[in-house]
């Protein structure tokens, strides 16, 4: 009879404890979609939209009508047709001529059996990041390791910390695929995965993928995939927002088909956008790109053809995330000629010699993914 009424007692408990939760969250939620700020509303109404799984959330407290005009309000779909300018990039001619990416000698791609997944830990990602993650210049951040040609830079801002990696060698940055391919039933690999099928040493999260409600497994890409200069995945026809480098290891971002990336001898290449950074000249001029506050992933390119990866932490207490505009602030800031967004949310993840250089938001480890920028 104790037991029962302690059991009923303890339930009793849970459930209060419960409601309380959901009635702070749903104040909470109040507060930031018909409070007395609208720009926080804005910003609010942005961040939810950009996710794949709580896009309902605004509806709670807005009227459709309301939540629609927000969105058409912002121009993050707002894409530039201007051509990057490669004539502003001068790479040196020892890295020009270096050899082209090839696959690992021992890929098997007919029975190649997927590594097993890397397990993401917060507590020891937290272990080997900086304590304070504050911004710093080249000269005082972290050492290249091992004379690599990396260097490691953390960044921060009003609203985000992050990470930014620069690759002198512009001939090591290319863009992994999983080796079955795409389509439906296909599957996309995690970064480290893609990354351990290469034998690369480092890499980031790359092109968007169709992901209903946060389900997405990877394996049907947005927009276009170019790998070694064939076209894996999209209409040859279609202009998509492009991240993508050519045969001499130039950046490109923009409004670019998969038959005009031919022309322009593009060998590797994913969608997401937008641009950032077109020929020094920042996106942004006429008008904020928008977008919420949330997990980035990006790159850009020097004009000495240091390659620049840049992965920004969201939906953390000490992070929430950053917006497009605050992207180009940060590129412009380092150097950048050329930039590009990517997907960014849970996807956001950086890996260096087997450490997570940032905090996935990803809370049950790495996601698959369609394709990842490497670093060989």
């Amino acid at each position: 009879m104790k037991i029962l009424k302690y059991a009923a007692r303890t339930g009793i408990v849970l459930l209060f404890t419960v409601i309380l939760i959901l009635t702070a969250l749903l104040g909470m939620i109040w507060i930031l979609s018909k409070g007395p700020s609208p720009e926080i509303s804005r910003l609010f109404v942005l961040t939810m939209n950009e996710t794949s799984a709580a896009k309902f959330v605004p509806y709670i407290f807005l009227s459709k009508d309301a939540v629609n005009e927000i969105i058409s309000s912002d121009n993050s779909g707002v894409q530039s047709d201007e051509t990057v300018d490669v004539s502003l990039i001068m790479i040196p001619q020892k890295e020009k001529e270096k050899e082209p990416v090839t696959e690992p000698e021992t890929q098997n791609p007919g029975n190649y059996e997927i590594p097993p997944e890397i397990t993401y830990n917060k507590d020891s990602t937290e272990e080997t990041a900086p304590p304070e993650i504050e911004e710093t210049t080249p000269a005082e951040a972290d050492a290249e390791k091992d004379g690599d040609g990396i260097e490691i830079i953390y960044i921060s801002g009003k609203t985000y910390k992050g990470v930014m990696m620069l690759v002198r060698d512009p001939s090591r940055v290319f863009i992994g695929i999983p080796p079955n391919g795409y389509g439906s039933g296909k599957y996309g690999l995690s970064v480290s995965n893609m990354i351990a099928h290469y034998g690369a040493a480092a890499g980031i999260n790359g092109g968007g993928f169709n992901d209903p409600n946060g389900t997405g497994t990877g394996g049907i890409p947005d927009g276009i995939v170019i790998y070694d200069g064939e076209l894996m995945w999209g209409d040859r026809n279609t202009a998509y927002s492009i991240v993508g480098f050519d045969e001499n290891h130039i950046l490109h971002v923009g409004n670019i088909s998969a038959a005009r990336a031919s022309e322009l001898n593009i060998k590797y290449a994913t969608c997401f956008g937008p641009a950032l950074i077109i020929n020094e000249k920042a996106c942004n001029e006429k008008y904020p790109l928008g977008g919420g506050l949330n997990p980035r992933t990006a790159v850009g390119q020097k004009a000495d053809g240091t390659i620049m990866l840049l992965v920004v932490n969201g939906r953390q207490i000490d992070s929430i995330g950053a917006s497009y505009d605050d992207l180009i602030d940060i590129f412009l800031k380092h150097g950048a000629v050329n930039a590009g967004n990517l997907d960014g949310g849970s996807s956001s993840l950086m890996i260096y010699n087997g450490e997570y250089l940032n905090a996935s938001a990803y809370i049950f480890g790495e996601r698959t993914v369609p394709n990842a920028v490497l670093v060989k």
